[in-house]
């Protein structure tokens, strides 16, 4: 590389201005929500709606998307800074109530279908 002596710089050559190499407006940190965070959310809240079309495995597939993604979220929220951490935890826990409950009736089936047999089938 050459040595350069002040006053002997050559002016560029090209005839692109210089101007700023980023945007013009970069957000402060932490004032965007997870999106992950969102979609826990709405899934959490649809999955109740979701056994309409599909009874049982509907509104199952998607309360598991919401407890999953609301741990995604919170993971990147931990490591980004973004906003929605409250999101994506109602989220995560409105699936896992749903989940639970569901769980709750398949034994309560169970049960009501063991009790008929005897019943039925007694001798």
């Amino acid at each position: 590389m050459p040595t350069q002596i002040a006053g002997q710089q050559v002016a560029p050559s090209s005839s692109v201005p210089f101007g700023p190499a980023g945007p013009m407006y970069l957000p402060a940190a932490g004032t965007r929500t997870n999106s992950l965070a969102v979609v826990s959310l709405v899934a959490a809240i649809a999955s109740f709606i979701a056994h309409i079309p599909i009874p049982g495995f509907g509104g199952f597939t998607v309360a598991l998307i919401a407890v999953i993604t609301g741990y995604m979220a919170r993971k990147q929220i931990r490591e980004t800074g973004e906003q929605g951490m409250g999101i994506a935890t109602a989220g995560m826990l409105i699936g896992i109530v749903h989940l639970a409950l569901l769980g709750l009736l398949v034994i309560a089936v169970l049960i009501g279908i063991f009790v008929l047999g005897i019943v039925l089938f007694r001798h």
